[in-house]
């Protein structure tokens, strides 16, 4: 199954490059978006007890990577590069995260207390970080970027804590529409490719020189600065849990805010993410896979009857 997956998602890559048509459907993506917050906050329970001290450095941590992407580019004369670190960096916690520290064998609770408040923490900010990334501090921006986040996160929240009080079982709803809520994102996917693709078809002449390259490597690079610093914040007792959801990123929320307030051309650094985060995920399960097999076959081996001597 999971190769399946994958493979969905290399083919929403491959598919939204050759069908820079599909632009034409860029505002499906806000309710996209929409449709997987809904079913995140329905698994989620709304505590503020379970937020640790842990999960508010990984919120700072969250801001200091992004703003200070934003700057050393900025700082260089590089406003492309500044606003994808910007849009890259300052992405909060994935949806899936908690998922992935579970098959990883650590704590979810952990997990989902970091995901509620990098989301909650960065749409709080994001009406005043996105102006000043971008160059337009205007007092309209900051509203339509406080009504773009009321739509993607607030409507949500607005349905899923009622349903969860008058209809507990609707909790169970994601785990049974959990591959529903996967191809969600792999057609996110592809509308946001789509758009990119349309973007340098149009604009290829007057784009700088290996600007993808470029893109691509600052986006490995935030990654990396990621997941090395949140094994750091989360010390001895959470290192696997910090680093992960440090590392794994909601890009599916900025590269939409990356395209509603930059440019698709912006929106690649969050989009490279996904293929750097994943490919990591994607290393650790399967170590983790070998590392239980190898453990299986000791045992096994140490059970084994010794013939006589």
């Amino acid at each position: 199954m999971a190769y399946l997956r994958n493979l969905a998602l290399f083919g929403a890559f491959i598919a939204g490059y050759f069908c820079p048509w599909a632009a034409s459907l860029n505002w499906l993506i806000r309710w996209l978006i929409v449709g997987m917050m809904f079913m995140v906050m329905l698994q989620v329970k709304f505590t503020v007890r379970s937020i640790r001290v842990h999960h508010l450095i990984i919120l700072l941590a969250n801001i200091a990577v992004g703003m200070g992407g934003w700057g050393i580019f900025m700082l260089a004369g590089n406003r492309e590069l500044a606003e994808v670190a910007f849009f890259t960096g300052i992405t909060p916690t994935a949806t899936a995260a908690p998922v992935i520290v579970g098959l990883l064998g650590e704590r979810v609770d952990y997990a989902v207390s970091a995901f509620l408040a990098t989301n909650l923490g960065m749409a709080v900010l994001f009406p005043f970080l996105i102006p000043i990334a971008i160059g337009n501090p205007a007092p309209t921006v900051f509203a339509d970027v406080i009504g773009s986040l009321c739509i993607v996160v607030g409507i949500p929240v607005a349905l899923a804590v009622p349903l969860r009080k008058l209809y507990p079982a609707a909790t169970e709803l994601p785990k049974r529409c959990k591959n529903l809520s996967f191809f969600t994102w792999v057609a996110a996917i592809f509308l946001i490719i789509a758009n990119a693709s349309q973007f340098l078809r149009e604009q290829q002449a007057n784009l700088p020189p290996g600007i993808l390259w470029k893109i691509a490597v600052v986006s490995l690079l935030i990654c990396i600065v990621n997941f090395a610093g949140g094994r750091m914040i989360g010390g001895k007792k959470f290192f696997r849990e910090s680093s992960q959801v440090l590392g794994q990123k909601n890009t599916t929320l900025t590269i939409f805010l990356a395209i509603t307030y930059a440019n698709p051309l912006i929106a690649l650094g969050p989009t490279f993410y996904v293929i750097w985060h994943n490919g990591w995920n994607a290393w650790q399960l399967q170590m983790r896979t070998f590392r239980e097999r190898k453990k299986r076959r000791r045992v096994t081996l140490l059970k084994k009857p010794q013939g006589n001597v």
